[in-house]
């Protein structure tokens, strides 16, 4: 694709034909802060935080809506601009329950990172503080409409990402909030439960049950995976602390998921930590499984397959790889049935 070039804050630099103002300010390492815009929900133009100047247009533009135009001159940090955001984020914080000390999205709250980098210690407004019951019907998901800045984020996840259509705007004016199901509580709504609201919204307005208290941003560590469950293989990050899984989110940028999961992939991880998971492997003996070693289970088990296949052939025999295994794992499994036992009975718990 054919690049462009362009100034911004004096900056030259060069963007693909086609990118927004925003995109090619952040595809080049220049800060624009933004709150309604997230790269999977694309322009929605509500917050006005990422207001800018352009030379030749009156007033200021939006720069997640405007699209770069070769030559053009763009200011991003004037003080007519910074005084235009500290305005607005002073406005968010006036209008709700934003208390970053017992938020479980503090340190990870782009309204909290906002009034960070604009040197915001209070709102110099007066503070209209809600005063909605947070929504804990849903199995995994609070809801705390106190701390939402209708950004629409979660709106457009959950009706053009997924296309679930449970979350929308209702009601007007200062009693305008988003509802599921024209006001049901989440877990009585046609919620399917997949988060992608959750990972999608900016403040702590959307929260997952399983992760609260389990660890702030900073005290976490994110390790890339794949998800454990179908063969799809989504591109999850295990969010752990004190080697124990409090959370998982899809990684945004990568294939096939693109931050997407189902129910299963992004709260389905307690097995991990399960008391009851095998740690040693079991034989059954006088009718009763006790813990063996690894050599006496392994010798064991070769033993009954061979008298099986000696007495009954190998067609008697199926393997049945887990979803849980990694694909080398599978294969070998795929491999020992077809070479060893000389087997194709070889089936997957996954397969649909």
């Amino acid at each position: 694709m054919k690049n462009i070039s362009l100034h911004i804050d004096g900056k030259y630099i060069q963007t693909a034909k086609g990118n927004t103002v925003l995109a090619a300010a952040r595809h080049n390492g220049i800060y624009i802060p933004t709150l309604c815009y997230h790269p999977r929900t694309r322009k929605a133009g509500k917050c006005r935080m990422c207001v800018v100047e352009v030379q030749g247009l009156p007033g200021l533009q939006v720069s997640c809506s405007i699209q770069a135009q070769d030559g053009m001159v763009v200011l991003a940090n004037t003080e007519k601009i910074i005084e235009t955001r500290k305005m607005i984020v002073e406005l968010y914080l006036s209008n709700g329950k934003h208390n970053c000390i017992s938020c479980e999205a503090a340190g990870a709250c782009e309204l909290q990172d906002a009034a960070y980098q604009l040197g915001i210690e209070k709102s110099g407004f007066p503070v209209l503080e809600k005063d909605i019951p947070p929504d804990f019907s849903s199995p995994m998901i609070i809801r705390d409409m106190n701390k939402c800045i209708q950004c629409y984020r979660c709106i457009v996840g959950c009706n053009n990402i997924v296309v679930n259509e449970v979350l929308d705007m209702g009601f007007r004016g200062s009693n305008m909030t988003v509802v599921c199901d024209t006001n049901k509580p989440m877990g009585r709504s046609s919620c399917v439960v997949c988060g992608e609201c959750v990972q999608l919204c900016p403040t702590g307005a959307l929260t997952e049950k399983k992760s609260v208290a389990k660890g702030r941003s900073w005290e976490i560590n994110k390790i890339r995976t794949t998800c454990p469950y179908c063969g799809v293989g989504c591109q999850i990050h295990l969010h752990v602390k004190d080697n124990e899984i409090v959370r998982v989110s899809g990684v945004e940028d990568a294939e096939p998921n693109y931050g997407s999961l189902c129910i299963k992939g992004r709260f389905g991880y307690d097995f991990v930590h399960s008391p009851a998971r095998l740690k040693t492997p079991l034989v059954r003996k006088n009718g009763r499984l006790e813990e063996v070693s690894w050599e006496e289970a392994l010798d064991h088990t070769a033993k009954r397959l061979l008298d099986i296949k000696q007495e009954h052939g190998p067609d008697s025999i199926v393997g049945i790889g887990c979803a849980r295994s990694t694909n080398e794992s599978n294969y070998v499994m795929m491999k020992f049935m077809r070479a060893v036992i000389g087997t194709n009975n070889v089936d997957h718990c996954a397969r649909t």
